[in-house]
């Protein structure tokens, strides 16, 4: 299950980090570096939905995709937010709680495994909308221009990375006192 298409889709995501990263060192003008980031950065984030369904469909889930699908996904915000923060479009303790966030919950997802008790930190909705509102933020960011001559995505863009940072300290917070009860009943043994 290395390289069923499920699995290639989602190593696509980790492949696109270097190039989304390269473009910013081409030799073109700011706005079309912007613009190839961002479509880039949109295709690669889109394969996250597509990996997931097609896997469904075709009956290709598997364990090792499973693991693979988020690690893609960090890798390719984390990129992302780095790119930004050079480019000083995001805010570095912005970008540092989501990083250190997406770090610690993977340590704790990892941890609940081992003591057995991974499902009381599974998926939840906040985490969900942290994700989505994270993969619309980075897009707006990274083409830093005016659309259709009135969605100024910097101010967007902004506005929405914000909500994202307080959204990841939420669900943070939420995953670490669904998992409190649990380690504390495991390591009290």
């Amino acid at each position: 299950m290395f390289f069923n298409l499920p699995t290639l889709l989602t190593w696509a995501r980790i492949v696109a980090i270097p190039l989304i990263v390269g473009v910013f060192y081409l030799p073109f003008d700011g706005p079309v570096r912007n613009l190839a980031a961002t479509v880039m950065f949109v295709v690669f984030a889109l394969t996250d939905w597509a990996d997931g369904w097609l896997a469904r469909r075709l009956n290709q889930t598997s364990s090792f995709g499973a693991f693979l699908d988020p690690v893609a996904d960090k890798f390719l915000v984390c990129a992302s937010l780095l790119i930004l923060v050079e480019l000083d479009r995001v805010n570095a303790l912005v970008a540092l709680v989501i990083i250190g966030r997406e770090i610690a919950i993977s340590a704790l997802r990892e941890w609940m495994a081992q003591i057995g008790a991974l499902k009381s930190v599974a998926v939840h909705m906040l985490g969900k909308a942290k994700t989505m509102t994270q993969m619309i933020a980075i897009p707006f960011l990274l083409y830093d221009g005016p659309v259709f001559g009135v969605i100024d995505t910097h101010i967007w863009g902004t506005g929405l990375i914000y909500i994202a940072a307080v959204l990841t300290i939420w669900s943070m917070v939420y995953y670490l006192q669904k998992a409190l009860p649990e380690i504390r009943s495991k390591t009290s043994r």
